[in-house]
């Protein structure tokens, strides 16, 4: 059967998640059938990037959520964007979820910001 779930990245002390679509069957930092999004949990709030056509298509064909992994998507579509956290953040204060068309484009708007373009 087929989990999403989330493989531990990053390096010791510092984690950084990548939410993933496996067999449940191999070990946690196996090789993935898809990368589905991120979850870097060390920023407040937590910043999180999921493909949630993706995740859906997988639920579709089968493939079981892990508890932390339907918990975060069901903050994310209740807030109804699929970035949060400090790089999605549109300047809005406490916003612990923040809209953007597209994972790429809070990337943009963060390197535009840094280079002042």
């Amino acid at each position: 059967m087929v989990k999403i779930r989330m493989m531990r990245m990053g390096s010791k002390k510092s984690p950084f998640y990548r939410v993933i679509a496996i067999d449940e069957r191999k070990q946690r930092d196996g090789r993935p059938l898809e990368f589905l999004g991120t979850y870097d949990p060390r920023v407040n709030p937590p910043l999180v990037n999921l493909n949630l056509d993706g995740i859906d298509a997988w639920t579709a064909k089968g493939a079981q959520l892990s508890d932390t992994i339907a918990s975060i998507v069901r903050r994310v579509r209740r807030s109804g964007s699929t970035v949060s956290g400090a790089a999605g953040a549109s300047g809005a204060a406490g916003a612990s979820i923040a809209a953007s068309a597209s994972p790429n484009a809070a990337g943009a708007s963060a390197i535009a910001e840094v280079t002042g373009g």
